[in-house]
């Protein structure tokens, strides 16, 4: 029996190693999908030794099948936004206090007792929606944070932008969590100096504004709000754990999660670091429906194991993983 507690008490390389091995095993055991995928591969526990022996699952199957490795009742379905005709991941969760204990000790690991922050969250592609993860995970930052300024802006800018004055002039430590067309808009209305505030970007022009890259997002946005850093949070439908960067667009994971490349050409090779390819997941937390995922995002692993996010796959396609009909 795979213990929950122990997914979030990783200490050790060998401690993480171990406990992804125990889960490959479980979920090739349990989980219907994932076990057509790796026979396919040909890939049985007998064989797979190390971490570099795992198939990771292409995360296009979470828009067509059910991922699932359990046969417990499902509590909440997270849902991708998508786009206006394609097919949306559904991440079905057996197990909300999983969810909740991954990213509570997550943003603890990285920022702190969630209870010194004021917790303000500028989402409004994501509240216009339903079975939003990361509203769930927000809303309950929000609420635990215990601070009756905490809350959500939608359209209302100006309530935002004074509401943050205030709790700058008490030297409030606040979290500003926002998408980025909205942090945008917001810097082109108003300017600030902050210096309790921290400014956190989760991606996203969502068709609202023309695409532009990090780095000059990062620069609007210090400007903007007269801020050094621009942190940022990588996360997505299909997983329970996010990763954050305190600025210069370096992730870094928590214990329970690890990114690792994949050769671009050759989707079952995993590739050297500080080599762009496309990244893999493994996120522990996702006990209950897939551990191991190929992402379709493009990225480089560093020697510290921090990572950086670069693009995207052309036509969001994962070459070589096509073995089963999507």
């Amino acid at each position: 029996m795979i213990s929950k507690d122990a997914i979030f008490n990783i200490k050790s390389e060998a401690e993480f190693t171990a406990m992804a091995l125990d889960i490959f095993r479980f979920q090739f055991k349990n989980n219907i999908i994932y076990r057509s995928f790796c026979d396919l591969l040909y890939k049985h526990p007998s064989e797979v030794k190390q971490i570099k022996d795992i198939p990771f699952l292409p995360i296009q199957f979470f828009k067509t099948h059910h991922v699932l490795s359990t046969s417990k009742t499902i509590e909440k379905t997270f849902t991708s936004s998508g786009t206006i005709g394609s097919k949306i991941s559904k991440h079905l969760i057996t197990d909300l206090k999983l969810y909740e204990s991954s990213y509570l000790q997550g943003f603890e690991y990285f920022y702190g007792n969630i209870e010194d922050y004021v917790v303000l969250a500028l989402l409004p592609s994501y509240l216009e929606r339903d079975g939003s993860s990361l509203i769930y995970m927000v809303n309950d930052l929000i609420t635990k944070s215990k601070h009756p300024e905490s809350g959500f802006y939608l359209n209302n800018l100006e309530d935002l932008a004074q509401t943050i004055n205030q709790l700058e002039a008490k030297g409030q430590k606040t979290l500003l969590i926002g998408v980025s067309f909205a942090l945008l808009d917001m810097v082109e209305q108003f300017q600030f100096n902050l210096n309790h505030t921290l400014i956190m970007e989760t991606g996203g022009m969502k068709g609202r504004r023309k695409e532009i890259v990090r780095q000059e997002l990062h620069n609007l946005l210090k400007s903007g709000f007269g801020v050094n850093k621009i942190h940022s949070e990588y996360g997505m439908t299909e997983l329970l754990s996010q990763a954050y960067s305190i600025g210069n667009g370096i992730f870094e994971s928590p214990p329970w999660m690890k990114i690792l490349t994949r050769d671009t050409e050759d989707a079952l090779t995993l590739q050297q670091i500080n080599k762009t390819g496309g990244v893999n997941v493994i996120d522990l937390a996702n006990l209950n429906s897939c551990t191991f995922i190929a992402t379709q995002d493009l990225g480089k692993v560093y020697n510290d194991g921090k990572f950086e996010i670069i693009g995207r796959f052309d036509n969001s396609d994962i070459r070589g993983c096509n073995l089963m009909a999507l």
